[in-house]
């Protein structure tokens, strides 16, 4: 449970702004959202529920502008990348948000009772790439440690890698990518990120 939870948080700690706040320390900003939709994700009882519209309309509305999506899939797809062209960079990243939206989106009506215990920001004012520390706790089983790789943009602090357990989110995909590319090329590994992700939308409307 609490594994699969730390993917609801993923995507839950990050609502989008529709007016513009005073600059945060990365800190303060994940912490003190993280605080907010907890509280709604207790209160919306379509989510607690299940329903797989109302997860993808929150996830929609208010993660994606707040994760470097282009970063995440450089970083997943390693020398790859450099060898995409420009229009299978563009599929790429494209296709493998999709697939990291619903997975979260799966996972969203996870929470229960877990506990989030942020650690102090080690990071000088000038630093343009921080991780935010923090374990997540729940009764009876051990704490689990969850980190953000974040870096600073003209748009704000942006997410472009998660960590759990020390294991990083993105780099995970790193391996199975590579032999998708090996077996297939670039266009296979695209075709194959389409394939799963209309699994995972045909799975969410059954």
């Amino acid at each position: 449970m609490i594994r699969a939870f730390i993917f609801s948080i993923l995507i839950g700690f990050l609502p989008g702004f529709a007016i513009a706040q005073a600059p945060q320390a990365a800190d303060q900003l994940v912490q003190g959202i993280t605080t907010e939709v907890i509280g709604i994700i207790k209160k919306d009882k379509e989510i607690q529920s299940g329903n797989s519209k109302r997860i993808q309309q929150l996830v929609e509305s208010r993660v994606l502008p707040h994760f470097n999506f282009a970063r995440m899939t450089q970083i997943a797809m390693a020398v790859n990348w450099r060898r995409a062209s420009a229009q299978q960079q563009q599929a790429l990243v494209a296709e493998f948000k999709t697939l990291l939206v619903r997975t979260y989106s799966n996972a969203l009506s996870l929470y229960r009772d877990q506990v989030i215990d942020f650690k102090p920001l080690r990071a000088r004012p000038e630093d343009t790439e921080v991780t935010v520390r923090s374990e997540i706790k729940q009764r009876g089983q051990q704490a689990l440690a969850l980190d953000y790789d974040m870096e600073k943009t003209s748009q704000g602090w942006k997410v472009y890698d998660v960590k759990v357990g020390g294991v990083s989110l993105v780099s995970t995909y790193r391996e199975d990518f590579a032999g998708q590319v090996r077996d297939a090329g670039i266009d296979g590994l695209i075709k194959v990120l389409v394939s799963k992700n209309r699994q995972l939308e045909a799975k969410a409307r059954s």
